[in-house]
């Protein structure tokens, strides 16, 4: 399975981050690659999530969303086009006021893809997201 993560300093409470992150329906107004998402069910904390995503091309797949506020969210596979598994986390720790987003992922294609370009996929758009994610948090906090 490949995996990727990385960890950036954003200028919000974790509270704050922690409502971007969970704000699933709000994902395709700020991350280019998210055409859609939704919340399908919820059992809990444990939230059914769909996502609708176009990378070269457009695939679906759903996870299930493990909320522990308020500082951490993980998830798991639950189907879809493109994977064969999926799992990763947001962790987050305030750090003087500001929150530190640790971001992890692993994922295994449906179909074979070979080991090098499989990992330069997963990590590819982290770089980018988390831009996303600092642009969301200057519109809504105006830090």
């Amino acid at each position: 399975m490949a995996s990727a993560s990385t960890s950036e300093i954003f200028s919000c409470s974790v509270q704050d981050f922690y409502k971007i992150i969970t704000d699933y329906d709000k994902y395709a107004d700020f991350l280019d690659e998210v055409k859609a998402c939704r919340v399908l069910e919820k059992q809990g904390d444990k939230w059914l999530v769909e996502y609708q995503v176009s990378v070269i091309k457009s695939f679906k797949y759903n996870l299930w969303m493990d909320h522990s506020k308020p500082n951490q969210v993980s998830w798991t596979f639950a189907g879809g086009d493109l994977f064969k598994e999926s799992k990763g986390s947001w962790v987050l720790e305030d750090e003087a006021g500001k929150t530190r987003a640790h971001y992890s992922v692993e994922a295994k294609f449906s179909m074979f893809v070979p080991g090098p370009i499989t990992k330069g996929l997963i990590a590819a758009n982290l770089p980018n997201m988390m831009s996303a994610y600092t642009r969301r948090v200057k519109e809504l906090y105006g830090k």
